[in-house]
């Protein structure tokens, strides 16, 4: 280690590093970790030392499914309060999906358009996927070479009229054209065929909702989907899964061979839908938060390997959006502060720890997208970084969260891991609910 560079050491009596939990030091230089170093290491001259006792330094989180939907739809959400509620909740990078904003990204015009609304307002690091629509297979190259990390399509209705969805053919004609470069192709898979034959009642009942998206409508779409992706080898991911039915499916397919990754979300893991109130559509999203017994499967997807991260899906809107009726609410969770807490609090109780947490949140995100940099406390990484109280517990006050609309279905929850602090790049960027001013940056693919 070069002592002259070391302005900055962290310690704690728990690191979480890729070698394990332990006791370690953590210096800092240039924004960059130089040395995971033993506790009670020498701090070098000049460096100054930040002792958290026994609370835990976790890398910064890395959520690679979020919808800041601005520029456009900013009183949604907006890049200013995005990232200040990722930050608040210990995330440091966000990659921002294509659609809900006006532009969407689908061509390079859209992308730097959405880049220089995002410059002066990103309190942590922030990439953007670009997006696949039936018009825009010319536009996908030149994307790819912009910096995008891969591409979104839809296999059934966005519900935005500018980003619709794929048929088959179309789906096919995208993901060989993103194979030929060997960019990554990410799928919102639900089949339209099912959701047609199972059409929603109005009303405020959440089983006729849930009913409306069957279990099937997933399953067929990833069989499709990974038919497309072993006959063009090519490298898909599936968002957000919901149904614990696919799993037998992705786990096969793996076994093939075929390049597939899955993720789920911080409420199908941890809210059910036996739990959810008529009326209360703040619970809607697509595709649905389903029964416990499903839940329990997910976790045991976690836990063998088939589900390789959690990211959140934050998809806000106006609580106007947010009618009674969940055949017209708008689908969407907003949970972006709350994923670290809402997973650990459910992890813990199912015999998981924090590593697991770590992997599920920050590895395996930041591996998906080619982020080398982020995602553990090792040596040459980015100086991110979380620090957590794990055993402290604090109620939901949505009133008390960053994002721009206060609605959230963990609202009077109780849960276990309060954010003491976050450091972007070795700067403490909040501390106990306190945000500094912006200092993120904006990612390009390998960089």
């Amino acid at each position: 280690m070069s002592n002259v560079d070391v302005r900055l050491v962290l310690r704690s009596t728990r690191v979480i590093t890729p070698d394990g939990t332990r006791a370690a030091s953590v210096a800092v230089a240039a924004g960059k970790i130089e040395a995971v170093l033993p506790y009670d290491a020498e701090v070098p001259p000049g460096a100054r030392l930040e002792d958290f006792g026994d609370d835990v330094l976790l890398p910064g989180l890395v959520d690679t499914h979020v919808h800041v939907n601005d520029p456009g739809r900013s009183e949604w959400e907006g890049f200013w309060t995005a990232t200040r509620a990722a930050a608040a909740g210990g995330i440091t990078t966000l990659l921002d999906m294509p659609l809900n904003s006006l532009p969407p990204t689908t061509t390079v015009a859209n992308l730097a358009a959405k880049q220089e609304v995002a410059r002066s307002k990103a309190h942590i690091d922030v990439g953007f996927w670009g997006g696949a629509i039936p018009s825009n297979v010319k536009d996908l190259r030149p994307l790819y070479d912009a910096g995008v990390f891969g591409f979104k399509c839809f296999l059934s209705p966005s519900g935005v009229e500018e980003f619709p969805e794929l048929d088959q053919e179309q789906l096919a004609r995208s993901m060989a054209e993103i194979a030929g470069f060997g960019g990554l192709l990410i799928v919102h898979a639900e089949d339209p065929n099912h959701l047609a034959a199972a059409p929603q009642e109005p009303g405020p009942t959440y089983a006729n909702f849930l009913a409306s998206r069957p279990r099937d409508a997933e399953n067929t779409a990833i069989e499709g989907l990974i038919a497309h992706a072993r006959r063009l080898d090519a490298r898909v991911h599936v968002l957000h899964l919901s149904s614990s039915d696919a799993l037998p499916l992705i786990a096969a397919a793996r076994r093939e061979g075929v390049k597939i990754s899955v993720e789920s979300c911080p409420h199908f893991l941890t809210l059910t839908a036996e739990e959810v109130p008529d009326g209360a559509t703040e619970f809607k999203c697509c595709p649905p938060i389903r029964e416990a017994e499903n839940q329990d499967a997910l976790w045991d997807g976690l836990a063998d390997g088939t589900i390789d991260c959690i990211v959140s899906d934050h998809s806000p809107c106006t609580s106007d959006l947010k009618t009674p009726d969940f055949a017209s609410a708008w689908g969407g969770i907003s949970s972006l502060q709350l994923g670290l807490p809402a997973i650990w609090t459910e992890a813990r109780k199912r015999g998981h720890t924090l590593q697991d947490v770590v992997r599920w949140m920050s590895a395996a995100p930041a591996q998906l997208a080619g982020l080398a940099h982020k995602g553990a406390i090792e040596a040459g990484r980015d100086a991110d970084f979380a620090v957590l109280a794990p055993d402290q517990t604090f109620t939901v006050d949505p009133t008390e969260l960053h994002h721009r609309n206060q609605v959230t279905a963990y609202a009077g929850k109780t849960l276990h891991g309060v954010v003491r602090s976050t450091w972007l790049r070795g700067e403490r960027i909040v501390e106990n609910g306190t945000l500094t001013e912006p200092t993120g940056r904006l990612l390009e693919r390998n960089n």
